[in-house]
């Protein structure tokens, strides 16, 4: 009977060694994002408030290839009032990389976004910005059309923005083209597809009037450079702004633009979206 007797112990030890396993693994690996989330509790005044949205999509140089430099600079720091929607669809505190949950096949460093964001947050004071990264290196313009699984996380991800605390889409920050250089078929249609998209993104967002800020190529992977940037300065539609990279310094790749550059893009869109409200009548 003694054996028999012991049977209950040993299972409740096993049971409790089997929690203090799964324990300590969850402590090991934590959820996405736990860290970065710790700093917004869930009574924060930020993380579900109305936000103002910026959506970055396009390839790396959006997902940002600039050098983490130690320390950051000012314009990369963290801010109460700046958001960033997670992979998890959480809103956290914006940090570079901000891709590093998107972009997950590539090492992402600092892009244009945290600079424009900062210089928005200048011109406004009570303004709490939700950026969305949407970006992908190495992506063609037609892996960005409607249907494709890039066009689709987009849209999920902007109307999971909109419906976490409300809020409205500033803009859409594109800075996309690289890749569409190497065939001169892609080149000679991109801007087709451009207008089709930012139709389309109007459409699926119900938004008709939504606000395209294209970035003009710096650079590119092939030899038609030159065509996707006349396409780029052809779009013939109203509300597509174009914020012309050219000249910008480069990495060494002579493809990424360097952390110098992505801190003036960052400045050159924020004063095409601020002018361009101005002339509304608008601040943001």
């Amino acid at each position: 009977m003694k054996p028999m007797a012991r049977q209950p112990l040993r299972l409740l030890l096993a049971a409790v060694a089997a929690v203090a396993m799964l324990s300590f693994l969850l402590l090991l690996a934590p959820p996405p994002d736990a860290l970065l989330s710790a700093f917004l509790s869930p009574s924060s005044p930020y993380a579900h408030r109305p936000k103002l949205l910026f959506l970055l999509a396009g390839q790396s140089n959006m997902a940002g290839r600039g050098a983490l430099a130690r320390p950051l600079p000012p314009p990369y720091l963290p801010h109460p009032r700046l958001l960033r929607l997670a992979a998890s669809r959480r809103w956290v505190p914006a940090a570079p990389p901000l891709h590093a949950d998107i972009d997950t096949h590539k090492t992402c460093g600092l892009g244009p976004a945290m600079p424009f964001a900062h210089r928005l947050l200048e011109a406004a004071s009570e303004e709490v910005l939700g950026l969305v990264p949407c970006a992908v290196g190495g992506t063609r313009i037609w892996m960005w059309a409607r249907g494709q699984p890039l066009y689709e996380a987009a849209v999920a991800r902007a109307r999971a923005a909109v419906a976490d605390g409300g809020g409205a889409i500033g803009a859409v920050l594109w800075f996309q083209g690289e890749s569409d250089t190497i065939e001169l078929d892609d080149a000679r249609s991109y801007g087709a597809k451009m207008e089709r998209l930012v139709a389309d993104l109007r459409a699926d967002l119900h938004l008709p009037n939504l606000l395209v800020i294209q970035v003009g190529l710096a650079s590119g992977e092939g030899n038609y450079t030159d065509i996707v940037r006349e396409a780029q300065k052809n779009i013939n539609l109203p509300n597509v702004l174009l914020v012309d990279a050219m000249g910008l310094p480069l990495r060494d790749d002579q493809l990424h633009l360097s952390t110098e550059a992505q801190l003036q893009l960052g400045n050159m869109l924020a004063e095409a979206y601020l002018k361009f409200n101005s002339s509304r009548g608008s601040m943001l």
